[in-house]
């Protein structure tokens, strides 16, 4: 009895270990900075959010840099306002020249710094969406979006991997956004409507429920097996006992 009761103890604790580890690695595989909604149109416009969780259990994201790519020039690029922080415009010569609605532009975006007010920051546990309008969306395929995410603390998150066809996702991926085939003469607003960083939130809540529902499954599953050996265990037992 004595030693049922100690497999019976050994059987919970490995399930509950096994259980925090499938459990933390669902969660660490989402936390990395994304762009919503993740498609747009090429020569549209579009309203994107890039969003940025907080992984540090201490620390607070004071800075975000995000680089847009020098392969994609966007003639078009303004921010919206987020309550606690400022942002600084970068740009970079372009040739050939951007064309927008028939004018020739010299210059584009490259870089936009989300500088956090002082003592403020997205805390630990926490995440902030950076409102971005873009347009028109170059003739390409994919936006590949660099970002560094820097900490109260001095650490930086360097998204910067870009995506390999085929392969698994990088550890450290940058966010990317894909680019449907459209026409070139698209207006302000055309595609991409705002309504479509909801959608993308409902698409990302139910890929965390099949998750949950996917994790909850296979810690299911392990306390069946182990309930089902000490099962075994007591059976084989019990005629011992009599004898």
């Amino acid at each position: 009895m004595i030693r049922l009761r100690r497999s019976a103890t050994a059987a919970a604790l490995t399930l509950a270990a096994v259980s925090a580890t499938v459990l933390g690695l669902a969660g660490s595989a989402s936390a990395h900075v994304t762009i919503n909604p993740k498609e747009g149109t090429q020569g549209g416009y579009g309203r994107f959010a890039f969003r940025v969780p907080n992984e540090s259990d201490t620390a607070s994201t004071v800075k975000v840099e995000v680089n847009l790519p020098e392969n994609a020039p966007v003639g078009s690029v303004s921010t919206m306002p987020v309550p606690g922080w400022t942002v600084a415009v970068e740009k970079r010569k372009v040739d050939p020249p951007v064309e927008v609605h028939g004018s020739q532009l010299t210059e584009a975006v490259s870089k936009l710094t989300f500088t956090a007010a002082p003592n403020g920051g997205v805390k630990p546990g926490e995440f902030q969406e950076f409102p971005v309008s873009m347009g028109p969306l170059p003739q390409v395929d994919t936006m590949v979006f660099k970002v560094l995410q820097t900490y109260s603390d001095g650490n930086v998150s360097r998204w910067i991997e870009e995506p390999t066809p085929g392969a698994e996702e990088p550890e450290n991926p940058a966010p990317v956004l894909a680019l449907a085939a459209g026409g070139a003469s698209a207006s302000p607003g055309a595609s991409a409507p705002a309504v479509a960083a909801d959608d993308d939130d409902d698409d990302d809540a139910d890929s965390g429920a099949a998750t949950a529902f996917g994790v909850a499954g296979l810690v299911a599953g392990l306390a069946g097996l182990v309930l089902g050996g000490l099962a075994f265990a007591r059976t084989r037992r019990e005629p011992a006992a009599k004898s």
